[in-house]
């Protein structure tokens, strides 16, 4: 299951990619916000990634402004990464190569037909492992306050 959410400045996008969601029969879970009204990205994106780290859901779409606001506070939380994307190749390796579990989208940069092709390629992509996994391992280690120099 994906977990939808966003600030006020993404929820049309938010929305728009929820009946792209429901189009396609992928199953989603949105913690909102529910309308235009003001809404803080940082809430939204501990409620999505929250259910994210707990196995509740297997990946977060996040959205505000620009993507940035939201994939800050994403990161934050722990056993996150969270990529904001605006492009299909990004979108594409951060799944391959970072084994990213938050897209986050910028409803003020992006359009909704290329935020349905990131999002698509999102859930589709799987991590590549092998040498990526070092890495991977490296910003948890990070994460975790540990030295990797």
């Amino acid at each position: 299951m994906i977990v939808l959410g966003s600030d006020h400045a993404g929820f049309p996008l938010k929305e728009e990619i929820k009946n792209h969601l429901d189009a396609n029969g992928i199953e989603y879970v949105d913690i909102g916000c529910y309308s235009p009204e003001r809404y803080d990205y940082a809430v939204a994106a501990q409620k999505a990634c929250d259910m994210v780290v707990s196995g509740e859901a297997k990946k977060a779409i996040l959205c505000c402004g620009t993507g940035i606001g939201i994939s800050m506070a994403a990161n934050k939380v722990k056993g996150i990464r969270a990529a904001a994307c605006s492009d299909y190749f990004s979108a594409k390796y951060t799944r391959l190569h970072n084994d990213a579990n938050c897209l986050c989208l910028g409803a003020r940069v992006i359009g909704s037909g290329l935020a349905f092709e990131l999002v698509d390629t999102f859930i589709s992509t799987s991590f590549e492992g092998g040498r990526h996994q070092t890495r991977v391992d490296q910003i948890t280690a990070i994460e975790n306050g540990e030295k990797i120099y």
